[in-house]
């Protein structure tokens, strides 16, 4: 008879463990001013994060900082992608936070073509969490592309790039 009991007891509690993930909320329309319904939260008894059993903690300025889907900054990432859109992508690993270009040549110089890696080293929004290399090649006389040596402007320019346009995403997703 204990033996059963005890098996009630440990179902009941992953019965009670499974409960938890559910994440079902149904909005019931409210009356407001001159019996219009209205959409509201309702206030909750511990306060907006609720009542945390197990020591969870789901701070959603840190989540929306951090990207809710990939390992690196969503800003930093989102920065490196706007601003080399014009380029065309060879791979973009949001789990690495690695974006490789493909060559691409201007319209303007046709004759010289530019290839750019970007890695994005930290969670945090910082500027030493991106770093740039681009590469630039010119066709030779044999029509072979042969390498060309890059200045280290160009990379601390292309960064302070990223780096800008991620501070204008964060921005504009405060609303400040």
């Amino acid at each position: 008879m204990g033996r059963r009991l005890r098996l009630v007891a440990l179902l009941g509690v992953f019965a009670l463990a499974a409960c938890e993930g559910a994440d079902i909320e149904y909005e019931y329309p409210q009356s407001g001013p001159g019996g219009r319904p209205t959409y509201e939260k309702d206030e909750k008894i511990f306060g907006d994060d609720g009542f945390v059993l197990f020591g969870e903690d789901n701070d959603d300025q840190q989540q929306a900082a951090l990207g809710s889907g990939i390992a690196v900054n969503s800003f930093l990432w989102r920065a490196s992608l706007d601003t080399i859109s014009f380029m065309p992508l060879a791979s973009a690993d949001p789990f690495g936070g690695v974006i490789i270009t493909d060559w691409y040549s201007p319209p303007d110089t046709p004759s010289e073509r530019f290839k750019i890696n970007i890695f994005i080293l930290d969670r945090a929004l910082r500027s030493d969490g991106v770093r740039a290399k681009v590469f630039k090649q010119r066709l030779g006389a044999e029509g072979q592309w042969q390498d060309m040596g890059t200045q280290e402007k160009l990379h601390r320019d292309l960064e302070d790039a990223i780096l800008t346009r991620a501070r204008q995403l964060r921005i504009g997703s405060t609303g400040n």
